[in-house]
């Protein structure tokens, strides 16, 4: 029987704690946040839930909820990731999060990089794993992705695109953090590019897809997201050379922010303003609504009614097979707001996320993962990526694969 600290009690946090109630591997899950309602309200409604009010700037303190856990699952922002991975080092556990860490001091690429080279050792040194970036994108993205590279001789390209299309009828831009998307919007995104990791601008190099279903072609643009590091760094050796990685983000909550960072209204740095210092990230967060995260206030807002529930998800493979050049669509398929609603209380986004989050969180305490060290979901094998859709499939997250 496997004991979870699951650190971060928000929209992902929360869903990893509802599927791991339900699996019988599980005796007890540690739900730790330093909002204390989001942990109360978790162990009232889990059997297997018990609430921990946690200080996660303090290593010590994260130690100390981990003695004699299995799994810690980090569903924190990501600036806690090294800090928390430390504390599973000291304690011996697994280790799971949703995005690869970052410290804020660190440049992050190579942050990454020393995540999977020393860090990777001392995980193995001490015979345990560490699972990195294990939602929808990255996550689910990065399986799709060598699953449909590995039949392929060779492979050239590697596009993920994701479209979010849920406009509530209120003011609602983000059915994700807004903190999360404003600093992942101001941020430099990365692409990888002919063997090189390269820098590029957020919201830059758009490019417009006709997505199965649509009527019109969807502007995507740039921004930070793992897949082109990891998949950069993991290239020759599971993803059959893939010369060119991109990420391209689409939907409104893009159209809402663009505006914004144009303005400066994303950046961290302090300006002045009538001889006082402030920072216009801070103002922009005061004036925008969180995500909805409770099932009560989801309610509310679907009561109101959508202007629109759409979405689309494709990660795209072009390579070579037999000689001949292919391209491999694979467009994932997940309820909407409403129907994920209907189906667990939890928005579209929620649901996807948190949901492939949770089949991660699942191989590990039914004893799917077996590498040791630290590493991408890239790495699972035929086998595990298996295991993975298979149960994906069961949550109505299947692939539909269109070869040209």
């Amino acid at each position: 029987m496997k004991r979870i600290l699951l650190l971060g009690a928000g929209a992902q946090g929360s869903t990893v704690a509802k599927r791991m109630n339900e699996e019988k591997n599980v005796s007890e899950i540690i739900c730790a946040d330093y909002d204390e309602k989001s942990v109360q309200e978790l162990e009232k409604s889990l059997s297997k839930a018990r609430a921990l009010k946690l200080d996660a700037t303090k290593v010590k303190n994260i130690v100390e909820a981990a003695q004699g856990v299995d799994l810690i699952v980090n569903a924190l922002p990501i600036k806690f990731g090294f800090k928390v991975l430390d504390a599973a080092l000291e304690a011996k556990t697994h280790y799971q999060d949703f995005a690869a860490a970052d410290d804020g001091v660190t440049e992050w690429v190579s942050g990454i990089k020393e995540m999977l080279t020393t860090r990777s050792d001392q995980f193995a040194a001490i015979g345990k794993s560490a699972l990195i970036s294990t939602g929808s994108a990255p996550g689910l993205a990065n399986v799709i992705a060598r699953h449909s590279v590995e039949p392929l001789d060779s492979c050239d390209a590697i596009k993920i695109f994701v479209y979010e299309g849920v406009l509530a009828k209120r003011f609602l831009p983000f059915w994700w953090s807004p903190e999360v998307a404003y600093a992942d919007m101001n941020d430099n995104a990365y692409i990888y590019e002919d063997g090189k990791i390269l820098e590029t601008k957020s919201f830059s190099r758009p490019v417009w897809i006709k997505f199965k279903g649509f009527n019109e072609e969807i502007r995507m643009v740039e921004h930070a997201h793992d897949e082109p590091v990891t998949m950069g760094l993991m290239a020759d050796k599971y993803l059959k050379g893939v010369k060119h990685v991109w990420f391209k983000y689409g939907g409104y909550g893009i159209e809402f922010a663009e505006p914004l960072y144009r303005m400066g209204l994303l950046s961290d740095k302090a300006i002045e303003v009538n001889g006082m210092k402030i920072i216009p990230r801070d103002v922009a967060l005061k004036l925008t609504p969180p995500a909805p995260k409770y099932e009560s206030e989801i309610k509310e807002i679907l009561d109101e009614g959508l202007e629109s529930d759409t979405g689309a998800f494709i990660v795209r493979v072009e390579g070579v097979k037999d000689g001949k050049k292919i391209q491999i669509d694979n467009y994932v398929n997940a309820p909407g707001c409403v129907e994920a609603f209907e189906k667990s209380g939890l928005t579209g986004e929620t649901y996807l996320t948190g949901q492939c989050g949770s089949l991660f969180t699942k191989m590990f305490v039914n004893d799917k993962i077996y590498q040791t060290g630290l590493f991408p979901p890239e790495v699972l094998d035929a086998g595990q990526r298996k295991y993975y859709l298979d149960a994906a499939a069961e949550l109505n997250i299947t692939v539909d694969q269109h070869i040209g």
